[in-house]
């Protein structure tokens, strides 16, 4: 009898690819069905017993899937496709928009509620375990300030936010934290620091022949919720130029806190992360919280959560004992 947990992919870019190569490092999860838009033809998959599908296809497995892995983007993908297949099943995202983390929230709430499945919002390492840490240190130092720095890397929700604008063809954005901002604050002189002291955000565009270049750059600057507080340089290339300079997706960061005990004793909290591929890495959190969201909606915990709803044991592919034995 096979006990593994079933898992779908909705959509099959490099997250959706990347969680495929996280399912085939584990022992308990299986893949079974890869849902595009796309004709899935074209996928060209080549995975023993996986189906590659049409995403108005998904509904046919609700039976078959245990948890389905949302992986198309924050801008516009994930706030229909979340709350749509909520409906049938458990879900997990990667939905990063920060600013309106709540209002996702509530939506995917009601619909998983009213059809007691369980779905894990905004998974990934920003947000997922950057907010972990900073719920923990903020816990354990609460005189003190917390600081969050991403980069030198490319940023998956930032590159598909500039791909939508009129006019681009292609694109990446590079979020680059200040050198001398994060010295100030391992310093623990908790400075004040404002949204542009912190980062730069660089663009690399491929516009659409003919493309209105200097409206393009305007959209991309003015675009709430993700360029407009900061400072942000858009750089326009070829197409060549991005497939030879912009192919790989480092990335990485920190979260880092300084505070105070008693006696004015300092304190630095600091969790990092380097990444070779942002959206590997990413996909294998993602992997990671489908068994979380499984054995949650096995206990009846329907609804939206969080990182902060899940213990690490309901991550873990490992025993309770195991857990206490080796890692504890």
């Amino acid at each position: 009898m096979n006990n593994k947990i079933k898992i779908g992919i909705v959509g099959y870019g490099n997250l959706g690819k990347g969680a495929v190569e996280a399912i085939h490092t584990t022992n308990d999860l299986e893949l079974v069905a890869i849902f595009t838009r796309r004709n899935p033809e074209n996928l060209k998959l080549n995975i023993p017993n996986v189906k590659a599908l049409h995403v108005d296809d998904a509904e046919k497995y609700k039976d078959k899937i245990d948890v389905m892995l949302l992986c198309g983007g924050s801008a516009t993908d994930l706030p229909e496709q979340v709350p749509h297949f909520a409906q049938f099943f458990n879900t997990v995202d990667s939905y990063d928009n920060h600013a309106q983390i709540p209002n996702f929230f509530q939506s995917v709430n009601e619909v998983a509620r009213q059809n007691q499945t369980t779905s894990i919002i905004s998974v990934g390492w920003d947000p997922g375990l950057f907010s972990v840490n900073r719920v923990m240190a903020d816990a354990i130092l609460p005189n003190g300030e917390n600081y969050t720095f991403w980069g030198k890397g490319l940023s998956q929700g930032h590159s598909d936010a500039i791909r939508r604008v009129n006019g681009v063809k292609d694109g990446v954005q590079y979020t680059i934290p200040s050198d001398e901002a994060i010295e100030k604050v391992r310093s623990g002189v908790n400075p004040t620091l404002e949204t542009a002291d912190k980062h730069i955000r660089v663009c690399y565009v491929v516009p659409e022949e003919g493309a209105d270049r200097a409206k393009i750059e305007h959209d991309i600057k003015t675009m709430p919720n993700y360029f407009a507080d900061y400072t942000t340089d858009v750089y326009f290339i070829t197409e060549e130029e991005l497939a030879r300079d912009h192919s790989k997706a480092p990335h990485g960061g920190f979260v880092i806190r300084g505070g105070e005990t008693s006696n004015g004793h300092k304190h630095i909290y600091e969790f990092s992360l380097k990444l070779d591929s942002n959206p590997e890495f990413t996909a294998s959190v993602l992997v990671a919280y489908a068994r979380a969201a499984y054995r949650l909606n096995q206990e009846k915990q329907f609804g939206a959560k969080t990182v902060f709803d899940v213990a690490p044991s309901y991550i873990s592919p490992r025993s309770a004992e195991q857990l206490r034995k080796d890692f504890l």
